[in-house]
C-alpha cells in the first residue's frame, strides 16, 4: 500500500492518518472555511490537535525533526479526484500517480511542513519522495 510505503519513508512508524475523498463542492466548501479560498482544490490536511502541538513544541527546540511520535493521530487528509483529474491531466499524470502524489502532499503538511512559510524546505523533501516513488 503507498500510503504504508510513505509512513515508512518519513519515519512515521504506526502513525495513524485518515484519507478521505471528498467531491468538488464538498472541498471547495472546506476550503472556503478553512483557509478563506474560494473554490475546489485537490487536497486539504488537517493535523490533529495532538499533532500541532508536537510541532510547535518541536520547532520551540529548533529540532531539524518534524516526526510526530509513532503511535499518535497524526489527522486527516481530504483529497478531490475531480479536481486531482484535472490536474492529473495538465501535468501529463494518470490519476493513480496524481492521487499518490496529493496523498505524499497531505502526509507532509499534517507532519507539519507547509510550502507557503518554509522557503522550499517542503518542495525539496516532497521533490526528493517522489523520485523515490517514481511519481516525478
Amino acid at each position: 500500500m503507498f500510503l504504508r510505503r510513505v509512513e515508512n519513508a518519513v519515519g512515521l512508524g504506526e502513525a495513524e492518518l485518515t484519507v478521505c475523498l471528498v467531491s468538488d463542492a464538498e472541498i471547495a466548501r472546506m476550503n472556503e472555511e478553512f483557509r478563506k479560498k474560494k473554490g475546489p482544490t485537490d487536497v486539504l490536511s488537517f493535523p490533529s490537535e495532538q499533532t500541532k502541538r508536537r510541532v510547535a513544541s518541536a520547532k520551540k527546540i529548533r529540532s531539524a525533526r518534524k516526526t510526530p511520535s509513532v503511535s499518535s493521530y497524526l489527522g486527516d487528509i481530504a483529497i478531490a479526484p475531480q479536481t486531482a483529474r484535472r490536474y492529473a491531466k495538465k501535468n501529463g499524470r494518470t490519476l493513480h500517480s496524481e492521487l499518490r502524489v496529493l496523498i505524499l502532499h497531505g502526509v507532509l503538511h499534517l507532519m507539519g511542513y507547509d510550502h507557503e512559510t518554509d522557503r522550499g524546505e517542503m518542495n525539496r523533501i516532497e521533490q526528493k519522495l517522489r523520485r523515490r516513488f517514481g511519481l516525478a
